[in-house]
């Protein structure tokens, strides 16, 4: 069989560092391969080797680096999503324009692979009238979103046009890590489906699909197409397994085994330890004597643009220790109402929104709301990437400031309370690393960190556990049904996995777009 990538005793380094050492890896052309391991173990470094952002460095003579894909690779991934919403917003020229710049539309990034340009009021390409009728547009379900403006785009829709460009584009390797994160059921399934096709095409060697070869990579080990027959796991900065399919899911089986004996231990002692450090933050933070009950409330909200409608006649009210679950499809809303909330979306001003008992814009600050939210969104990471040179110590204070990055001198207190979160997160000794030196998934923990250090009125929480390993995703579940246990903080939770919805949260808004009405309010017992 043809080896298609052999990689033998080589390092990885990138800009001359070293970041993982000892490196064997081969795919031939019969082979589905998964990449797996926990955040910060060294996926992320393989892939960019993968696909030419690192460099794989012979450590011997007889040392072998040969990729058949060189120079002919794609990703899609919550860092390349993450991208490409930094470069849209770089690009938003609305303050000098007399409307609103939506940017680039679906339908033009996705040309730039078809002879098109990225150039602003650049003419598209003749292909461009025909992107409907292709079968990748189909297969990625973007026939519906080409003409809206990326930025517009929900996290799923944004991952799903990049999916369709990767397709287009002739790439030969694809390499898609993550895929089902924030994916709705429907999505999920889908994705699933072709995943599946593609792989035992791939597996049974099948040179004449039309499609690239497929590597997934995934944090977690769970939703595995069933194709997939080869993993290579990354641990401590270098390979811990390397082998066939069914050998790893033996060695899973038996470390959640062990896990599940050991889970209430150590969950009770995080908690003991949480505990110690709220009770800390509360005696020496300043107490909040406010009573209102009604915490936030929609009166007939209708947002939109030109002839889309996202939310129509919305009425919904947010009580203090009503936890919420809000859940729909990809691109029903669910984000745009918490941007509502948090005073991202613009539309806020003209609609009847009471946050905290006062309607928007009737004199209070965005300071004065957001000093009683804890936020957590897809969002927040684009702006944090934007300043990644913060230290992890100051992006946990910048919590309590509600900044992006630290701009002010912190307190003891602040201090003291920042790099207590950190060693319980596990990330004791690194409070002077950078964000921008952690994995994406390791950025997202420490994003929930700063959201819950200042015991907000209302944790906001969009798809927290984007990225997040096995470890990490318990430890988070564990922290926010901690949280509620407070009293002291709401919780409204977006996710499309039930396996993450808390049993707290026994309310729940359900969004069905294109419905009448488009939302549903379920009070579960």
């Amino acid at each position: 069989m043809e080896n298609l990538i052999q990689i033998k005793n080589c390092s990885v380094s990138k800009n001359s560092v070293t970041i993982l050492n000892n490196v064997d890896f081969t795919m031939n052309s019969s082979q589905a391969w998964l990449i797996t391991g926990p955040n910060g173990g060294g996926k992320a470094a393989f892939i960019d080797a993968l696909s030419g952002k690192a460099d794989f460095t012979p450590l011997a003579e007889d040392s072998l680096a040969e990729n058949s894909f060189a120079g002919n690779v794609a990703t899609v991934s919550l860092e390349v999503a993450a991208s490409l919403i930094e470069e849209e917003r770089m690009r938003d020229e609305s303050e000098y324009m007399d409307k609103e710049d939506i940017g680039r539309t679906g339908r033009q990034y996705i040309c730039e692979v078809l002879g098109g340009s990225s150039k602003k009021g650049a003419p598209l390409p003749p292909i461009a009238a025909r992107l409907e009728t292709f079968p990748q547009v189909k297969l990625c379900g973007v026939e519906k979103i080409l003409d809206r403006g990326l930025r517009y785009m929900s996290t799923g829709e944004i991952r799903r046009t990049l999916l369709c460009r990767a397709l287009l584009s002739g790439c030969g390797l694809l390499i898609l890590s993550d895929p089902f994160a924030g994916l709705d059921a429907e999505s999920r399934r889908i994705l699933l489906e072709f995943f599946d096709t593609l792989s035992h095409r791939q597996t049974n060697s099948d040179k004449d699909s039309g499609f690239p070869k497929i590597i997934l990579c995934m944090e977690r080990f769970h939703e595995i197409p069933d194709n997939i027959n080869k993993v290579i796991e990354f641990k401590d900065k270098k390979v811990s397994f390397c082998g066939d399919r069914k050998e790893y899911e033996a060695l899973v089986m038996e470390k959640r085994a062990k896990k599940e004996e050991e889970r209430e231990k150590t969950k009770k002692a995080f908690l003991e330890e949480l505990e110690t450090i709220r009770k800390e933050s509360h005696a020496l933070a300043p107490e909040d004597d406010s009573t209102e009950e009604s915490l936030i409330s929609f009166e007939n909200v209708n947002v939109g643009w030109e002839d889309h409608h996202v939310l129509v006649n919305l009425n919904w009210e947010i009580r203090k220790g009503i936890h919420w679950l809000i859940r729909g499809p990809n691109g029903s809303g669910k984000t745009t109402i918490l941007e509502l909330i948090t005073g991202d979306n613009m539309q806020v001003f003209r609609e009847n929104i009471k946050i905290f008992g006062k309607r928007r814009g009737s004199g209070e600050t965005i300071w004065d709301i957001k000093r009683k939210l804890g936020i957590v969104s897809y969002r927040l990471h684009v702006e944090y990437r934007m300043v990644g040179g913060t230290s992890l110590e100051n992006v946990i204070i910048s919590g309590f400031k509600d900044s992006i990055g630290l701009y002010e001198i912190p307190t003891d207190f602040e201090k003291a309370t920042a790099r207590a979160w950190l060693k319980l997160a596990g990330f004791a000794g690194r409070e002077n690393d950078t964000f921008s030196s952690l994995s994406y998934g390791e950025q997202r923990a420490i994003l929930i960190i700063r959201a819950a250090v200042k015991n907000p009125k209302v944790l906001i929480l969009d798809e927290p556990c984007h990225g997040l390993d096995e470890d990490y995703r318990t430890k988070l579940l564990d922290l926010i049904e901690t949280v509620a246990e407070t009293g002291t903080t709401t919780l409204l939770h977006v996710t499309h996995d039930p396996s993450e919805v808390r049993p707290c949260e026994k309310h729940i808004l359900e969004l069905h777009p294109g419905e009448d009405p488009m939302f549903k309010i379920i009070e579960e017992k």
